[in-house]
Order: C-alpha cells, then structure tokens, then sequence
C-alpha cells in the first residue's frame, strides 16, 4: 500500500460500558495491527459526548474500525450515527447489533433456527430477590451486558442472588448447563457464506468463565481446536454459522456454547457481534490456527466495512 493509495481508518475505542477497559486494549492492539499491515491510523477514545466523536471523525477516514465493546458500542447505537455519516464501519450493522445485544430475542432466533437454547425467562430484580424463580442451579444475567459482565451463578445451598451484582431491573435467567465451555468465531463479509474458524474450549482453572477469566493471562486455558469429537465440533460450527447469518451479522463474530457431556446436549448462551481482540482473545486466536495472521484479519475487516 502506497502513500498514495494509503487508507485512512479511524479506531473507535474505550466507550461509556463496563467494558471500557478491554475496549481499550482491543483498539490499541488493532491499531497497531493495521498500522503494520500499512494503513494510516487514528485512535479514538469515545466518551459519552456525540458531538467530540464527530469532530474526531472529521476529516472522514476511508473506514471506522469499531473496537467498542458493551452497551453504546454493541447494541446498535453507533452503528446508527456512522449510518447518518455515511461511514463505513467493521462489525455488524444496527440491526444485528440490536438483537444479538437483547438476549432473550436472540434466544428465540437462535429456536426458530432449530438450536438448542438452555431453559430461561426474563424477569424482574424483584422477582428475584424474592425468591427462587426457578430450581437451583441457574443462571442471573443483564439481558443486555457482553463479556459476561454482571453474570451470577445461584447454586445448591448457596445463597440467593447478590442484589449489588444486578445493575438492571429486568435480568434473564437461565438454568445452568453442566458440561464445557466451546466458542466458535465466524468470519462473514455481506452477500457471502459465513466462515466458522474452529472451536476453542474453554477452561478455567478457578470458577467459572467470568470477566476476570476472560481476560486475565493464565487464568483460563484456551484449548484449540477443542478436544471434541467430530460431530460435535461440525455441530458447534454449523450453529455459529447459522446464528451470524440469522441475525444478519457480518464481518467477525463469535458464538459461546455449553455441552452437556452427559447427555450430548449442546446449548448456544449467545452470539458476540462486538469480540474481544486483546492479546488474550479468542477471534485472533482462532484465526491465527486456521493460518490468518492478525494484521490481515484486522484488515480483512477493514477492506468489508460497510454502512447498513
């Protein structure tokens, strides 16, 4: 890429979500990664004031690389301003954006679509803080947090839900999956068929696979490709797959699983439109074993961004 032909990308960062912080680390590392691949890069820190962000992106860059992560990043919200700018942008558009942050609708798309998903409801922090809403072990999550922010597990014998823990007044509650962690990234540019890259599993070695396990070094063993069968891991694929084409993702996603050994029961929790991609995460990752190196994976996206 000459000086000449050289693109300009803007790398949108940081955020107003409990994700601020690895947002950060995610926008720094593409945008050292798009730098080397030969692009002319800006770093931008989002803060909740809209009109700093569009004097940020004026002059417009070529393409916004999204690297926000959590709510205003992921949920639909600046997919929608870089619409009404006309920039193109890496990631999923507003749409997709919107329902794969909401939850409980992904859950009936991911139905509709003939996947298995685990027994669940929305309900109120009432509800819940006053008793059990459904038989122990489940899950109590924000219906619309990423990066399984807020995340808690009600066990046997345990007590109930921390009520500091719950920051929305409408939570979803699932029950627990016994069984293992998979994860799968998909690669998919508009008008193709999407990539799954291949399966990771995921194990902790304290707890369960919380924030601080995603995205503390040497607290969880990343195991790719997954120690699985077969059929399985085409399972886990064909299902990733399916779930970014049926809530019109494009660009990079990645879809998180449970699989019940025992009864051979897999579950898909939710799909990411908005990963990780520090040092630690799993797209890079992935696409690292399938041959694709960081600098153009993150340029791949760039080259696909679009405007809805």
């Amino acid at each position: 890429m000459t000086a000449a032909t050289r693109k300009t990308v803007a790398v949108l960062m940081g955020g107003t979500s409990a994700e601020r912080e690895v947002s950060l680390a995610s926008g720094r590392q593409c945008a050292d990664a798009l730098r080397e691949a030969g692009y002319d890069v800006t770093e931008i820190d989002v803060t909740a004031d809209v009109s700093a962000l569009i004097d940020a992106l004026t002059p417009r860059p070529d393409a916004v690389f999204n690297a926000l992560h959590g709510r205003m990043g992921e949920d639909g919200n600046i997919q929608g301003l870089l619409n009404l700018m006309g920039l193109p942008y890496t990631h999923s558009g507003v749409l997709a954006s919107a329902l794969a942050m909401d939850k409980a609708v992904a859950r009936t798309v991911f139905e509709k679509e003939g996947m298995a998903v685990a027994k669940g409801r929305l309900a109120t922090r009432d509800e819940i803080l006053a008793g059990d809403v459904m038989p122990r072990p489940y899950v109590v999550k924000p219906n619309n947090e990423g990066s399984s922010v807020g995340i808690q597990i009600i066990r046997e014998g345990a007590n109930g839900p921390n009520p500091d823990g719950m920051g929305d007044d409408i939570m979803l509650v699932e029950e627990f999956i016994p069984g293992r962690e998979l994860t799968v990234a998909v690669m998919g540019a508009p008008g193709e068929e999407p990539r799954p890259l291949a399966v990771t599993e995921l194990r902790p070695t304290k707890g369960f696979y919380d924030y601080e396990a995603k995205y503390t070094d040497g607290v969880t063993e990343h195991l790719v490709p997954a120690p699985v069968s077969d059929d399985l891991g085409a399972r886990a694929m064909d299902w990733a797959a399916r779930a970014h084409k049926a809530l019109h993702c494009r660009g990079v996603s990645r879809s998180d699983f449970r699989y019940d050994d025992e009864n051979d029961a897999l579950v898909i929790l939710e799909i990411n439109t908005q990963p990780g991609m520090t040092r630690l995460s799993l797209v890079p990752e992935q696409a690292g074993y399938c041959g694709i190196a960081f600098p153009d994976l993150v340029s791949w996206m760039v080259e696909t961004a679009q405007c809805d």
